[in-house]
């Protein structure tokens, strides 16, 4: 049985590799697609998604219930703005990755705080897109 693990993302990411390169790096969403099933161990499968939209990405969440082995979320700026992000994630019983391809700590104050964090299971930020790599290898880890 093939297990899959939900890798979504938030807004703007969809510009990835062509908005503020200087901070975000070149790679773009095909990129990091294909680090994380190169991450990934046999019989795990990824499903990359992006969103500008906050609403979509819950309904991924609520999907991932029944679908995913864990969740890899970059959930970009709703990061610290979205509870309805951290509910649906409430909802989710597998593990969860926050990833952030910047060090969200060395930025601006706004951007210290994490609704995602209170949920998730471990923090990636400031490893660029490997980070989202990293996040892949722990929960195929976690989910053996």
């Amino acid at each position: 049985m093939t297990r899959t693990i939900y890798v979504l993302n938030g807004p703007n990411l969809n510009l990835l590799g062509k908005r503020q390169p200087e901070i975000y790096g070149r790679d773009t969403l095909d990129d990091v697609a294909e680090l994380c099933r190169g991450a990934c161990t046999p019989g795990v499968d990824i499903r990359l998604e992006q969103s500008n939209h906050e609403g979509q990405i819950v309904d991924w969440i609520h999907e991932a219930r029944g679908a995913a082995c864990g969740i890899v979320i970059n959930a970009a700026a709703y990061t610290h703005t979205s509870v309805a992000i951290l509910d649906a994630l409430n909802t989710f019983e597998g593990p969860v990755i926050e990833v952030h391809i910047s060090n969200i700590h060395k930025r601006e104050p706004f951007r210290h705080h994490s609704y995602v964090a209170s949920r998730a299971d471990g923090m990636i930020a400031g490893l660029g897109v490997e980070g989202y790599a990293a996040a892949v290898r722990r929960i195929c880890a976690l989910t053996g």
